[in-house]
Formats: structure tokens, C-alpha cells, sequence
């Protein structure tokens, strides 16, 4: 691995790691870390070129995004553990699910999508556009995080079916993500559960003490 990502820690119990979205990083779950700390060992962790974790050398895609945290959790010797991922964090976190089957005990997927067809055109159309102008004018970092949003996480509908952990698909009434894409998601997903709670993409954030709650629930009443 080029880099050491930024990841911070909080708790003791099972590890539980959450991945930020599209040019944010770990501080958006101040509310989740606060909460869950009390019964897991919360890992929250800066993507590669996000916050404090350095860009590096190596592609700039969701592939690699998944595997450096399996390098890090490497590092830190956690076989095992729930992951959470919000906007492309969920798409990241379905990218290591596919990839490292086994080590996922728990999946929640917050405001994912598996191609841009499923994200709405009011957001995605500004986004192609400022896409194109980074990349005339050569604005490398910019033009590297819309790229994301642009070509990624390209997951086709028959690989969710591979996906066999007990996993949570939430999403916001009013999400950026077309509602029809996120039930298609958890219809694919063979063990898994359904939630679509009032709020907007950022419903982790916003409206923190519903969106908890539903996470806590499911974790509590899924046995693996």
C-alpha cells in the first residue's frame, strides 16, 4: 500500500467501520461515533485523497478504495466486523463485500447506488458538467473526485446476489437516489431489510436519532 489512511477510534467491542461520502470524510459521523461508541469499537475512516489521508499513487476508484481498507483493517488485525457506508461509502462498502466476502459480518447501505442511472437527474447532470470542466481546464483533484460520480461504482444488478450478509438498505424520502433504484438494491440482496425514513441523502446526519435508532435496531435483532 502507498499510503496510511486516516481512521480514528472510539469504544471497545465488535469493530464497526463507517465510510464517508463523495468528497467528505469521517467527521460526518460525529452523531453515529457518539452513539454506537457505547456498545462497538467505532472505526471511522478517511478515504484515500478525503480528509487526512493522503491521495498516493495507485487509481483513483472504488476498487482500490476497498481494498486499502482491507489493508488497514489488516493493520489493525480485524477479521471481522460491521461496515457502514453513506453515498459512496456504500458504494465502496458494496465493492468490499464483493470482494471480502467473509469478513463482513453486518452491511448497512445508506443513499448507495449501483450506476449513475440511479442517482436523480437534478444532481447528477450539474455534476457531468462540472465534471467536463475540470477536466478541460485540468483541475486534477476536482476532476477526480466527480469522476467518481461519473463512472463508478458500475455494479451490476446480478452481483448483488452474491452479497449474503445481513445487510440494511436506507435511504431518505427525498435522496438524491431514486427511490425505485434503492428498492431494486435491497430487492437483489437476498437477506436484507428495507428502510425509507423522511429526510433527505443526509439523513444520517440531519435527522441522526431515527436514522441511529433503525441501525441499532437492525444490528440488535440480526443474529450471525
Amino acid at each position: 500500500m502507498d499510503i496510511k489512511l486516516y481512521y480514528k477510534e472510539k469504544g471497545k467491542g465488535i469493530p464497526f467501520v463507517f465510510l464517508h461520502g463523495n468528497n467528505g470524510d469521517s467527521n460526518y459521523f460525529k452523531h453515529q461515533v457518539e452513539y454506537f461508541s457505547k456498545k462497538y469499537r467505532v472505526i471511522t475512516v478517511d478515504t484515500r485523497g478525503h480528509g487526512n489521508s493522503p491521495r498516493g499513487i495507485l487509481p483513483f476508484t472504488m476498487d482500490q478504495f476497498a481494498d486499502d481498507l482491507d489493508n488497514l483493517l489488516n493493520e489493525l488485525n480485524i477479521s471481522k466486523f460491521i461496515l457502514l457506508g453513506f453515498s459512496d461509502g456504500a458504494n465502496i462498502a458494496m465493492k468490499y463485500v464483493l470482494k471480502y466476502p467473509k469478513k463482513v459480518e453486518k452491511l448497512i447501505l445508506n443513499g448507495g447506488n449501483i450506476n449513475t442511472k440511479g442517482i436523480k437527474k437534478w444532481f447528477q447532470i450539474p455534476v457531468e458538467i462540472g465534471y467536463r470542466i475540470t477536466k478541460l481546464f485540468k483541475v486534477k483533484d476536482k476532476m477526480e473526485m466527480l469522476s467518481l460520480m461519473v463512472y463508478e461504482p458500475n455494479i451490476k444488478t446480478e452481483e448483488l446476489s452474491k452479497i449474503k450478509v445481513p445487510t440494511l438498505v436506507i435511504a431518505g424520502t427525498k435522496d438524491i437516489i431514486k427511490e425505485k433504484h434503492t428498492k431494486e438494491i435491497a430487492n437483489n440482496i437476498k437477506n436484507s431489510k428495507l428502510v425509507i425514513m423522511d429526510g433527505d441523502h443526509y439523513i444520517a446526519n440531519k435527522r441522526y436519532e431515527t436514522f441511529n435508532k433503525e441501525v441499532d435496531e437492525f444490528l440488535s435483532n440480526i443474529k450471525v
